[in-house]
C-alpha cells in the first residue's frame, strides 16, 4: 500500500504521549470500518504506543515508517 492510500488523516504532529494515542482513539472512530486512517507524528513514544493500540483494539496497522523525525502510520479499522 502506498503512503497516499488513505481515507481520512490524523495530524498529531508537535504534540507529546498521551496525546496523540488520545486523538488516534477518537479519530478512528470518524472512519468506516475496512478503510485507513493515516496519523502523522512527531513524538518518538508513537512508535511504542501505536502499535500497543492497534494491537489492543483490533485495528491493522498496515504501516510505519519514520523520515526526518516525522512518523507515519497508515491503521485500517477493524470490522468490530
Amino acid at each position: 500500500m502506498a503512503v497516499s492510500d488513505f481515507d481520512a488523516e490524523l495530524d498529531a504532529r508537535g504534540l507529546f504521549c498521551p496525546e496523540p494515542v488520545m486523538m488516534l482513539h477518537n479519530r478512528i472512530n470518524d472512519v468506516e470500518p475496512g478503510q485507513v486512517l493515516r496519523v502523522l507524528a512527531t513524538d518518538p513514544s508513537t512508535t511504542r504506543d501505536i502499535p500497543r493500540f492497534c494491537q489492543f483494539l483490533g485495528h491493522e496497522l498496515i504501516g510505519e515508517h519514520e523520515q526526518d523525525g516525522e512518523y507515519v502510520y497508515l491503521i485500517r479499522r477493524s470490522e468490530g
